[in-house]
C-alpha cells in the first residue's frame, strides 16, 4: 500500500478527523518511512507552534507517602523502589524553586503531589503557593495533585492556576491491568471537574505498560474529543522495586511513530515528549521534535532526566527555538543546572531502555 503522507498533513491540517486507518497504519505499517513520517508531522507541527518548544520542568512537592497502586510509579504503596519519601514542601521552598525555574528559561513550572488527591486543608495550601508564585515570579503553572473535584478544581482556578493535569495514562480497557484503587472513570472526573471550573487541562499517556495499539489509540481519541490542549507522551522509564517494569514494547523509531500519531489527532495540541524521552528514543529526540512541541527538563518525579542547558542546546542544534514564558527565547548559559540534579531522591533509572 502507497503511504499518502501528504493527505495525512492536509487532514490534520483542514481540520478533519484523523481516521483510526490511518493512525494504525503510522503506528503498525512497516512500508512507513520514518524520516517522511516525521517530516509530514513536521509540517502539522509547524502550522501551529513554528519553531518554538516550550521547556517545563517538574517540582516533586511531595514524594511518596501514596495509598494508591499504580504498578508503574515508584511513590506508590507497592512500589519496592529506593526513595526518599517526604511531605509537601513548605511554600517558601515551593516558590523559591519557581524563581529558579524561571531564572533558566523554563516556560512552565508544574508542581506534582502524590497521593489520591488534596483535602480541601492542602487544596488552600496549594492555592496560597500558586497566588504567590503569580504575584512574586509571574511564571505560567501547571498542578498535578490527584483526584480533584470541581469545588477544589474552582479554587485553583480563582488563585491563579493556569492549567490542571491528570493523564489518562492508557485506555479505559487496561486501566485495571496497572492500578486497582481508582478507576478510569475516576480520571475522567477530574478532567471534566477542571474543565468545568475554567482551567486549561493537560493530560497524557505511559506507553510501555503492556499495552496494545488500540490502547494508545483510545487514549489519543480520547483526548482529542475532550479538546485537551496539552498532551506529555511519556515513557515508562523501567525503575527497580516496580511491578510495571519492562516489556520490551519501546524503540527509538516506536516512540517516535506513537508522538507523530498523537500529533496527527490532535493537531492544535501541545505534544510533549515526556518522561523516559532520554532513554527511549535516544538519537531520535531532535527528530521528536517534528510531531512534539514541548518537552521537561531536569527529571521525572522519582529519575533524572537532561540538565536544561544540554536540552537548549539540542533544540538549537536541531534548528528550533527553546520558548521562555515571555515569548522570548533564552540564551544558552555554559553551566545553567537546576538544584534538582542533586536532590537525595532522585534515582538513576536502567540506563539502557529507561533514561530519564
Amino acid at each position: 500500500m502507497s503511504i499518502n503522507y501528504e493527505k495525512w498533513v492536509k487532514t490534520a491540517l483542514d481540520g478533519k478527523n484523523f481516521s483510526r486507518e490511518d493512525a494504525v497504519t503510522i503506528l503498525e505499517d512497516s512500508g512507513v518511512d520514518i524520516l517522511h513520517l516525521a517530516a509530514a508531522a513536521g509540517e502539522v507541527r509547524m502550522a501551529t507552534f513554528g519553531k518554538k518548544v516550550m521547556i517545563h520542568q517538574i517540582n516533586n512537592i511531595q514524594n511518596g507517602l501514596c495509598p494508591e497502586d499504580c504498578g508503574y510509579c515508584g511513590q506508590s504503596k507497592i512500589s519496592k523502589a529506593p526513595l526518599n519519601k517526604y511531605a509537601m514542601k513548605d511554600e517558601d521552598e515551593i516558590v523559591r524553586e519557581a524563581h529558579e525555574a524561571k531564572s533558566r528559561g523554563v516556560y512552565r513550572y508544574c508542581m506534582v503531589a502524590s497521593g489520591r488527591g488534596p483535602v480541601d486543608r492542602t487544596t488552600a495550601k496549594l492555592a496560597k503557593v500558586i497566588r504567590r508564585i503569580n504575584e512574586e515570579v509571574g511564571i505560567k503553572t501547571c498542578l498535578s495533585a490527584g483526584i480533584v473535584n470541581e469545588s477544589q478544581a474552582k479554587t485553583l482556578k480563582e488563585a491563579g492556576l493556569d492549567r490542571l493535569n491528570h493523564n489518562l495514562n492508557t485506555s479505559e480497557a487496561h486501566t485495571p491491568n496497572v492500578v486497582s484503587t481508582h478507576g478510569y472513570s475516576d480520571r475522567l472526573e477530574t478532567l471534566r471537574a477542571a474543565k468545568q471550573a475554567g482551567l486549561d487541562t493537560c493530560s497524557g499517556i505511559i506507553v510501555g505498560m503492556g499495552e496494545s495499539n488500540y490502547d494508545i489509540l483510545d487514549v489519543a481519541y480520547s483526548l482529542r474529543d475532550m479538546e485537551v490542549p496539552s498532551i506529555p507522551v511519556n515513557f515508562l522509564i523501567p525503575i527497580p522495586g516496580n511491578p510495571l517494569y519492562d516489556f520490551d514494547q519501546l524503540t527509538p523509531q516506536r516512540c517516535l511513530r506513537i508522538l507523530c500519531a498523537f500529533r496527527f489527532i490532535s493537531p492544535k495540541s501541545e505534544i510533549r515528549m515526556a518522561g523516559g524521552r532520554e532513554g527511549h528514543l535516544r538519537g531520535l529526540q531532535t527528530l521528536a521534535l517534528y510531531p512534539a512541541n514541548s518537552l521537561f527538563v531536569e527529571g521525572y518525579l522519582v529519575t533524572r532526566g537532561d540538565k536544561a542547558n544540554k536540552v537548549f542546546q539540542m533544540i538549537c542544534d536541531a534548528g528550533f527555538e527553546p520558548e521562555s514564558d515571555d515569548g522570548s527565547s533564552p540564551e544558552l548559559s555554559p553551566s545553567g543546572e537546576f538544584m534538582l540534579d542533586d536532590n537525595p531522591d532522585i534515582m538513576n533509572p536502567k540506563t539502557t531502555s529507561g533514561g530519564g
